[in-house]
This record gives structure tokens, sequence and C-alpha cells, in this order.
């Protein structure tokens, strides 16, 4: 057990937000939090962090148990180093090895080992040894490593100062310190918002072997079905817990709320009809006992609550009343740039693709790629590249911008989109944004003053509004909630025109696309299908990749045992070899030798002896200055 929450009530003001939480994370627990925005993850998020603040009930912490929460778009902002960032993560084990010099220096001074001074500093020293080497403290630098590479800082110098890096790195990277730190609850709020598709797999690979508890929140529904084994959904002041992944979840839930509807309604017609008696037969003398009887049951039913069955959800239906020509969309030798004069800089080039109608594309990247780029260059607004781009007739476009910056942001929501289409009445453009469910004072407000949900949603009500046959989106789902993107999937799946869009949402990815187009700095690489008919297709060029690999290997296995080579090479290359697997037996005994004398060190008997404590520690430090001179030689020869 790591957390028990009992009975918990919170609220804010006269609001109620939870009302009698009951909720338990056992060890190793994986638990996705979701729930539409403002239904109250992050409040149960900050019980769980902070324990109090709340109206009633107990939040009840085993001992031990360290939680650690990365909050939403929340970055390192430190006037430090990556690497020395990194390295404060193990700030106790680097004073514990500190100490351990100091105690070998003076036990090398100490000259009669049978005093209580040496005794105690040997003691002393094999209780630190022993706990330095059970936290894995010969292994910082390997962790750090490990976890900033994967993070997507392999690129970059560890000695790089955070506070030159972006927003995005800022939050990778305190990401990457909170998995370092290792605590006993992960509490992780969006975590992939920033990711590509490299990072988000290693991320599932290291959050599977995560030895302590995870609870995260996140719209990312192939991360959930990926990830987590247990489903708490927060909706209308409660926490529903399904058991399974997200996929599950959303059977779980239809049968929840189908059984739900089944008993209010049975529970209604019993009442109805025990009224109805009552009403009928309470004035007879001959059955007024029977009444009276049935009024008592009807005073002690605990009368079931009428079941919400689905928060209210956007409303998108994108249509168009013409057709566009077969040949939508024809690129040709497009390169992309940006930036002007000498700040000018070449994302991508030789781009040629062509779209046929009622082809849905995505365009898929690593960050910085050009994807955006590339969208705004066959809409024309980005000037600085060059190549041809040439659109069918009666291609009509409607585009969605990532951070929706083609919005006048003076406007109030029901000025921006009127101003776009006066010839509406303001009661039909209010219909449309009440679709959106953007309504009463809502469409008073500046656009600027609005959530990125609400942004979002009036974007795709400018684009409803505009019955394009050919529709552009560059990561439409970024501020949706988990039901929002199902309904925009819903209404995409059933539009009969023409998509191309740009997503990092991988289940968004296996839904809409009939084609997934990878940007690479090689050029465009087309794959047919879904994200999984992505992933399927990239196992198989790895795995021919590899045998390619393999059969070069052989080939030149071949050539070095003497095909076409002269007698002098074959004996170089069999010095060669001779002189590896000589390297590899020798690192091998080595590191072996290095296991054992760690394990010795730390082990009371050696540290008691002074004499036998420094032969050893003099021996390990000759085989790791040997093992490396060993490494470097071998790099050297692997490399000719």
């Amino acid at each position: 057990m790591v957390l028990t929450i009992k009975d918990m009530t919170k609220s804010f003001a006269d609001k109620v937000i939870l009302k009698d939480i009951n909720l338990t994370i056992e060890d190793r627990d994986r638990i996705g939090l979701i729930g539409v925005n403002g239904a109250g993850k992050t409040t149960l998020l900050n019980v769980i962090v902070d324990h109090t603040d709340i109206d009633t009930g107990d939040v009840f912490v085993e001992r031990g148990v360290n939680i650690g929460y990365l909050r939403q778009n929340t970055g390192l902002d430190r006037d430090s180093t990556i690497y020395y960032e990194m390295l404060s993560v193990f700030s106790e084990l680097k004073e514990i090895e500190e100490t351990m010099r100091e105690l070998e220096r003076k036990m090398a001074i100490c000259e009669d080992h049978d005093r209580e001074e040496y005794l105690s500093l040997s003691e002393e020293y094999g209780r630190l040894s022993a706990y330095f080497e059970a936290k894995e403290g010969y292994q910082i630098d390997v962790k750090i490593k490990t976890v900033l590479n994967g993070m997507g800082f392999s690129d970059k110098s560890y000695g790089t100062n955070i506070s030159t890096l972006s927003g995005g790195e800022k939050t990778r990277l305190a990401l990457a310190k909170l998995l370092l730190e290792e605590p006993t609850l992960l509490i992780l709020d969006e975590p992939t918002n920033h990711l590509d598709f490299p990072t988000l797999m290693w991320l599932e690979d290291y959050l599977s072997d995560y030895k302590g508890s995870i609870l995260v929140v996140s719209h990312d529904r192939y991360f959930l079905d990926k990830m987590v084994g247990k489903i708490w959904e927060v909706s209308h002041q409660k926490v529903y817990t399904y058991k399974g992944n997200y996929s599950k979840y959303k059977i779980l839930k239809e049968e929840r709320i189908a059984r739900e509807v089944k008993e209010y309604e049975q529970q209604q017609l019993k009442i109805a009809s025990m009224e109805e008696y009552v009403e009928k037969n309470i004035a007879r003398a001959s059955t007024a006992n029977r009444a009276k009887s049935r009024l008592h049951q009807l005073e002690h039913i605990e009368v079931l609550e009428k079941p919400l069955e689905y928060d209210k959800t956007p409303f998108f239906q994108f249509t168009f009343d013409r057709a566009s020509v077969k040949d939508v969309l024809r690129v040709e030798d497009l390169t992309l740039k940006v930036g002007e004069g000498r700040d000018q800089k070449t994302l991508c080039k030789d781009i040629s693709f062509q779209i046929k109608r009622g082809e849905k594309i995505a365009l898929i990247g690593r960050n910085g790629i050009g994807k955006s780029t590339l969208l705004k260059a066959v809409l024309g607004l980005n000037t600085q590249s060059t190549g041809d781009v040439i659109w069918g007739q009666n291609v009509t476009k409607s585009y969605y911008e990532q951070e929706n910056q083609n919005l006048n942001f003076e406007n109030t929501v029901l000025e921006e989109l009127w101003s776009r289409f006066p010839n509406l009445l303001e009661y039909k453009v209010r219909s449309i944004l009440g679709q959106m469910l953007i309504t009463d004072d809502n469409v008073y407000k500046p656009v600027s003053v609005i959530s990125g949900g609400e942004r979002a949603r009036l974007g795709f009500a400018i684009m409803v509004t505009e019955h394009a046959n050919t529709l552009l989106f560059d990561e439409p789902t970024n501020h949706l909630d988990l039901a929002s993107k199902e309904a925009l999937e819903k209404a995409l799946k059933e539009f009969e025109g023409t998509l191309l869009f740009v997503s990092h949402d991988r289940y968004f990815l296996n839904q809409i696309p009939t084609k997934i187009i990878e940007m690479t700095d090689e050029g465009l690489k087309i794959y047919p299908g879904n994200y999984d008919d992505y992933m399927a297709q990239q196992q198989k060029e790895k795995e021919r990749e590899k045998a390619a690999e393999q059969s070069a290997k052989q080939e030149q296995r071949k050539e070095d045992n003497g095909y076409n080579r002269s007698k002098q090479q074959r004996s170089e290359n069999a010095r060669r070899r001779n002189r590896i697997n000589e390297l590899e037996k020798l690192m091998e005994a080595a590191e072996t030798e290095i296991w054992t004398l760690q394990n010795d060190i730390g082990s009371p008997e050696v540290a008691s002896n002074y004499e036998l404590l420094s032969e050893k520690c003099a021996r390990l430090e000759e085989l790791k200055d040997l093992n490396e001179q060993y490494m470097e030689e071998w790099v050297s020869l692997s490399e000719e």
C-alpha cells in the first residue's frame, strides 16, 4: 500500500469539487487519471501531494513513501548546467563518496590498526561503502547519461546552461530529473506534451520497468493504452475506478452507464407503482394497512440519482457544397525555409508529393523538421520557401493553426466568427458557437482572455462554417479533452473530403489517416495506412537494415579471411582479431575482479583490516586504470 484516501470531500468557497472520495494506490500501480477540463483532476493531485486542506476525510501515506510531482508545462529554470543539475539528484551519494575518500586518507595515516580510532574509522567506512554500493553509487554517471539520452538530449552538450534551453527542453529536463530521483509515487501531469515519437517510446519503455507506482494525467490515449492498468475518471464530484487501460475503460464505462440507467428506471417504475397503490388504497378501510406499509417502504427507499450519462462535447460536422477535382494537390521540388537574410535557415528540401481527392494524410517527423512550415508553404503563408505548389480546380481550403494565431485576439468571440461570415444572422452565429460549447456570456469575452481549449473550439467553429472540401490541421487535438478528441475523430472519419494534417497524437494517427508521410532529413517517406501500419513497416525496415548489415559483415569477414587479400593484409587482420579477442577476455576478467573487490571492500571483515583494505583499494584503482586502457585499445582496433 502506498496511499489511501478515505471519505474525502474538497470544495472551494461554496462549490464542491470532489465529494466522498475513496481511493487507494498500491505498490507498482499504473494509474491513468482522466476527466474533462475543470472536473477536478488537478485538485485531486494537489490533495494527494499536500495531504491537507480538505473539508472532510483523511489521506494516509505509508511511512517511507516519497512523492514526486511534475506539474504540466513546468520546466527547470536554473543557472546551472544540464549535467550538474542532474548530478544534484545524487548529492547525498556524492557526499558519502567524499566521506569515504576522507576515511581512506585517515586510515592510511593511522599506524596502529588495533587502536579504537582505526577500528571506528574502518567500521564507518564499511557501513558507508555497503550503503553506497546498495544505492548504485558507482552507476551515477551511467544513469544520468541513459536518462538524458532517452529524453532527447543526446545532441546537447551536458555543459549547456539550462537558462539557454527552450521551454519544451526545460520541461523535458524536469522530467529527466524526476526520473533520476525515483520517487515511490511518481505523479506526471501531461508528460508527453513536448516529446517526439522516439522519446515517447523510450519513456514508455522506461516507465514500464519503473520500480515505484505511477499516477499520470494524460490526453494521450495511445500512451494510456500502453502504460496503465487502471483508470481513475473524475466526473461530477466523483472518481470512478476502472480496471484496464483506456480502451478497456471505454467499454466498462458504457456498461456502467447502461447498468445505472436500467437500475434507475426500474426503481422509478417501482416507486411510481407503489405511490399509485398508496394513493388508491390509503382511504379504504380494507386496504389502508397495506397502503400504509407501502408508504412506510417508500419513506425508507434510498432513491438512486438520475445517471449523468455523458458530459457535453462539441458537435463537429465538416461539410462542403462542391467536390474538388481528383488531383487535389501536387508539390514538386519544394524547399522549406524560415527566417530572413543571414538568419534564414533551410529546414527540408527536395519535397515532392501528390494528394488525391478523399485521401486523409498525416504528416509526421521529428520536432523542427518543418511540418508546420510545410502546411504554411502549400497554403502560401510561408513566402521564403521555394518550389512548385499546384492546387487543383474547385479545391476550397480551410486551415487550423496550431496555436490559433490566425485569430484576431482583440475581437470578442462573437465578433471573430461573425466578422468572417457577416451574412449570417446573430442567432446562427451563436448557434454555431453553442455547438462548440461556447455559450452565454463567454461569447462576449475577448479572444485574448478565453482558454486555449475555447480558442481551439473557436478555430473549429470557423472551419465548420467555411464548408471547405479540403481541410488542413496543425496539431488539432492539442487543446482538446478526451471526449472532444473522440468527437472530432468521428467527424473527420465521416468527412468525405480531403485531409492533410500534422499530429503527434498516436491514437488520432491510428484512427484517421489513409496514408502517413514522414519528413526526414533525407526527404519524404510515404507509408500507406495508419500509425500501427507505419510502425510495422518501420520494424520491417529495421530488420532489413540489420540483415543487410550482417550480410556486409559476413562479406567483410570473408574478405578478411583471405579473399582478394595479400598475405601481409591477412596476417595483419589475424593479429588484430586475436588482440581484440584477447582484450575482450582481459576486460571481462578485470570487470569480474573489480566487482569482487567492490563487494569485499564493503564487507566488515575487510573494512576492519587496514592492510587488507589498503591492498584491495590499491588493486581496485589499478584495475580501473588498466581496464580503461584495455577499452581504449579495443575501440581503436575495432574501428580500423
